[in-house]
């Protein structure tokens, strides 16, 4: 009975990711959880109990291995400088990726207060990765700019999800904006 449980938590996550992939946060609704799990709707509500709920179990899921794949990045980097470029290229190049697509796509405003905290907790976290390399470049207030330096990244993953620019333009302008900001 666990795994079957198990089983369909992770059907909805999928689905989840999907509905928000595909539609935005509009399209993430308890029906539409249902007919793409083939449950019934009363049955999504035995596994959560609102749709901030979905949201939070995603983002626990999934930042945590988009949060790896910008560390393992920035592990594989020769130098701070190098560092700084793998932090924003990686998460950049992690815009078209489910699970990313899925986090993205929530908006913070329709969120409860538990589950923005957590996603707050989560970016906290990405943005620890980098400060280290702004104290490596001797930057004078490297927490400041890890923070002024996500800010970038975001705007460059807005830019990416509006589509009004190629991906690779956006991401060569963040890059190098990070660079001449943040290393001088």
């Amino acid at each position: 009975m666990a795994e079957h449980r198990s089983m369909q938590r992770a059907a909805l996550l999928d689905a989840a990711r999907t509905l928000l992939s595909e539609g935005g946060t509009e399209a993430l609704t308890f029906p539409a959880l249902a007919e793409r799990t083939g449950l019934a709707r009363s049955s999504v509500y035995e596994y959560f109990r609102s749709r901030a709920a979905v949201v939070e179990e995603l983002c626990a899921a999934d930042f945590p291995v988009w949060a790896a794949e910008v560390s393992a990045a920035m592990a594989a980097a020769d130098g701070p400088r190098a560092k700084v470029e793998a932090y924003v290229r990686t998460q950049l190049e992690l815009v078209g990726d489910r699970r990313h697509r899925a986090v993205v796509a929530i908006s913070a405003s329709e969120l409860d207060a538990g589950a923005r905290e957590k996603i707050r907790a989560a970016h906290g976290g990405l943005i620890a990765m980098i400060v280290d390399a702004l104290e490596e470049l001797g930057h004078g207030q490297p927490r400041l700019a890890a923070m002024l330096l996500q800010g970038v990244v975001d705007a460059a993953v807005r830019r990416i999800e509006l589509g009004a620019e190629e991906s690779s333009a956006v991401a060569e302008a963040a890059v190098g904006m990070a660079l001449r900001g943040v290393c001088g």
